[in-house]
């Protein structure tokens, strides 16, 4: 039996490898774009930054330093120059490949950040697997800028596992509807109509405003914003405010809100204050050929009949007032029932010649209340 040389002997104490095999290395060099490391194997395994990740502005002495251990596979034995070339985001793409097959079967909630924005949607990376979130799955409302979500870490489930063709599609609408509706459902277990909640405006219309009560949200419209008359919305509010609303109606999921507290209704006192023969000023609002409407105060507008106006005839209110005019009057007639008070000029200066407003045959042939219902609207 002849005898082994040195180099046989030397080459006998080395394990054997084979490409394709999953190796653990230590690493012993590391440069911005390579690494090198102990595989226990006659010659060291090169790790390029090309083999290490798909991310381009990596510098791998930032993520990877000396004596630092980890599991790679081999690419090749021999380069040519005796080198042994490795990879590890080729071994953890088939690793993250695995994990996503798992997740995608058991609907597990996965974590990633953001690496890059689309026009249509985002994409994370999962153990060197890239996962496409498209635009319609990143939230549960349409959001025309995802520029805010680069570099976020966010949590997603995956809708669509095809390895074969390479397509790892995640979807994070899902949890943020689940989660809503469970906020939704205990918020309604706690709340009943009639309380006082705050909320954060969310959004202004020109009808309403929606106010996030914490998780579900409550519409204030514009006929429940005061007692008196509200031109438009966005002249009063504005998104991200804080407000104290009434819970005024709850129905499922809808919940209808006001600021027309009981303890601020300008009803309560109006009999004492409005009461017939009192003298009150106001500002007129609107007018109409029949009459002018004059605010006494938010939420009670009293009625000052074309007839009441002055003892020489009048064809229309407009021929003598104008919208913003200051009148001073008196009240000839109150309905709390009915929330009315009619006003008159002429009864400070000829009060035996005043009608009341069911006196009046003009006043009686017109539905105020209608009236006062369609200029609302």
């Amino acid at each position: 039996m002849s005898e082994m040389t040195f180099e046989q002997m030397l080459d006998a104490s080395f394990k054997t490898i084979h490409t394709g095999e999953v190796v653990e290395g230590t690493v012993i060099d590391v440069k911005a774009n390579e690494i090198i490391l102990n595989i226990d194997y006659k010659s060291d395994g090169v790790l390029s930054k090309n083999e290490y990740t798909n991310e381009p502005n990596v510098d791998l002495t930032t993520v990877v330093k000396v004596g630092d251990t980890m599991d790679v596979k081999v690419l090749k034995v021999n380069d040519g120059d005796g080198q042994v070339l490795l990879t590890y985001k080729r071994l953890a793409a088939d690793r993250g490949s695995k994990k996503l097959e798992e997740a995608f079967e058991s609907q597990e909630i996965l974590k990633a950040k953001v690496t890059q924005v689309l026009d249509g949607g985002v994409c994370v990376v999962v153990e060197e697997v890239r996962v496409f979130i498209p635009a319609s799955l990143v939230s549960d409302s349409f959001e025309k800028d995802l520029s805010k979500y680069a570099g976020q870490e966010i949590e997603f489930v995956i809708r669509e596992y095809n390895p074969k063709k390479r397509r790892f599609i995640g979807d994070r609408k899902t949890i943020l509807v689940a989660r809503k509706q469970e906020t939704q459902k205990k918020l309604l277990e706690t709340i009943k109509e009639g309380d006082v909640v705050e909320g954060i405006i969310k959004n202004v219309t020109d009808f309403g405003v929606f106010v996030d009560l914490g998780g579900i949200d409550g519409l204030l419209h514009i006929s429940e914003m005061s007692w008196g008359r509200v031109e438009n919305p966005k002249k009063n509010y504005k998104a991200g405010d804080k407000l104290t609303v009434l819970l005024k109606e709850i129905n499922e999921n809808k919940i209808a809100l006001s600021l027309k507290f009981n303890d601020t209704n300008p009803w309560i006192n109006a009999e004492e204050k409005y009461a017939v023969g009192n003298e009150v000023t106001g500002k007129v609002m609107r007018m109409t050929d029949f009459g002018a409407f004059v605010e006494l105060e938010s939420g009670i507008d009293a009625l000052l009949h074309v007839s009441q106006i002055s003892k020489d005839h009048i064809e229309k209110p407009s021929d003598v007032l104008k919208v913003g005019d200051e009148v001073t009057a008196r009240v000839v007639d109150f309905n709390l029932e009915d929330k009315r008070v009619s006003i008159s000029i002429k009864a400070l200066t000829a009060p035996e010649e005043v009608k009341t407003a069911e006196d009046d045959a003009d006043v009686a042939s017109v539905d105020i209340e209608a009236v006062i219902a369609n200029e609302a609207e």
